[in-house]
């Protein structure tokens, strides 16, 4: 017989012991009164509480005079009386002693017991400390809330990185219903970027939560076709509150982002902007210590190529109106631009040519090719840009910017920046002696 169910009725009764064990092995205080009041269970934790051993509980009438004050005691009485008969459960507050004679604030639930005969047997009345409750509440409100709708994405992936848990916020993100992410690999909702996300929760589960949150670039699979996004991702280990040890097992990780897409494309474009203008003034400081207006040219080229095409074709116009190739960067390896010595001979342009085209607007041409196709371009060529060379109202020629494949197609941002390169170097190559002729 353990000390919580001493000098209780029945106590040496089959399963008694059993019963004092489940109690005492509970994280709960528990304590239970009869009929008439009289303490009959105490287990340890309420002891932890209080400080009132079984022994000197178990067979004590109500809480008058140890366990609460008297001016305090009726009340409590008298609550748990009503709970003995109301239906259900009953949460209640009480102020209660300590042995010490310090008083705690304890947060009760209390419930009727029914004997043999249908009537009030007595009370179970289980409470814990109301700061150690109010904890546990605002941990439960956390997690409902992050679950609800929370302003972040938050996904609960398990030991083998699959979706356990997905709150509405992480599910429209995902571009997916929450009940279809459970389960499965992520790698069936991300296209790209997916070992980086992964590399990053086994990470979390083999060395703990990282200290800050990182971006992760990602492709999405999804029915509106792929989607490229930039999370802001953060990685808290989860492992059991119960568990033992100082390296408990984790149970997985909580997985929390946000969209900084937006954000993060428009510091990029700052980014870009701040050095293609640094570059041109480089370019203009270089430029202006060059004597020949050719090689001139070409100084204000190599600047403005870096980080932006991968060639550069500059074509001579003719008064006939042809193209004569004049400045080029090698089609084989990476160099600089240089000038080429073609004996006046015109290129053999198709008539659809996106320089012919630019030419005979004149204006800007933007267009994407397959690689290899014959426009006497650098075979590796995918994306083109054609900007007149423009000066004192004639066009003096064609610059032809290109990209390879595995760089993205010019956009509008890319023709503003490459149509005031092309105005510098019309500018510089307007004094050259056979660039003066030019076209109307």
């Amino acid at each position: 017989m353990t000390a919580s169910t001493a000098s209780v009725p029945g106590a040496d009764l089959p399963g008694a012991d059993l019963l004092a064990a489940l109690l005492d092995g509970m994280d709960a205080a528990l304590c239970a009164l009869d009929a008439t009041g009289r303490v009959t269970h105490w287990n340890r934790e309420a002891e932890r509480i209080l400080g009132w051993s079984a022994g000197e509980a178990v067979g004590r009438q109500g809480f008058d005079g140890w366990a609460a004050r008297s001016a305090d005691a009726a009340d409590i009485a008298a609550r748990l009386r009503g709970a003995m008969t109301a239906p259900g459960r009953q949460v209640h507050e009480f102020a209660l002693l300590r042995k010490d004679g310090g008083r705690v604030l304890v947060r009760t639930q209390t419930a009727g017991v029914r004997g043999a005969d249908g009537g009030p047997a007595g009370v179970y009345c289980a409470f814990s400390e109301v700061h150690v409750q109010i904890d546990l509440e605002r941990s439960l409100a956390l997690s409902e809330a992050l679950f609800a709708d929370a302003a972040w994405g938050v996904v609960l992936v398990d030991v083998d990185l699959r979706p356990a848990v997905v709150n509405a916020h992480a599910a429209r993100a995902l571009g997916a219903a929450r009940g279809s992410l459970l389960g499965r690999p992520l790698g069936e909702l991300v296209t790209q970027g997916v070992e980086e996300l992964e590399g990053a929760l086994q990470h979390v589960l083999a060395a703990g939560s990282p200290a800050a949150p990182a971006d992760v670039w990602v492709t999405l699979r999804g029915a509106r076709g792929e989607r490229r996004r930039c999370w802001r991702c953060g990685f808290v280990r989860l492992a059991s509150p119960l568990a033992e040890g100082p390296e408990p097992v984790p149970l997985g990780v909580a997985w929390l982002f946000q969209d900084v897409t937006e954000d993060r494309l428009a510091a990029q474009d700052a980014d870009r902007l701040r050095f293609r203008w640094s570059q041109l003034h480089r370019a203009g400081a270089a430029a202006a210590e060059v004597e020949d207006p050719v090689r001139a040219a070409a100084v204000l080229l190599d600047f403005a190529l870096a980080g932006f095409a991968d060639h550069v074709l500059v074509d001579r116009a003719t008064p006939e109106g042809r193209l004569v190739r004049a400045l080029a960067t090698p089609s084989g390896a990476p160099g600089p631009v240089a000038p080429l010595t073609t004996a006046g001979i015109p290129l053999r342009y198709a008539p659809s040519h996106p320089a012919l085209r630019a030419l005979a607007r004149p204006g800007t041409t933007r267009t994407s090719t397959t690689p290899g196709t014959d426009r006497l371009w650098p075979p590796d060529a995918a994306h083109a840009l054609c900007v007149p060379l423009r000066s004192r109202a004639r066009t003096l020629g064609i610059t032809t910017f290109l990209r390879s494949p595995a760089r993205p197609a010019f956009e509008r941002e890319d023709t503003e920046y490459a149509e005031t390169v092309a105005a510098r170097v019309a500018a510089a190559l307007d004094g050259a002696g056979e660039w003066g002729a030019g076209l109307a």
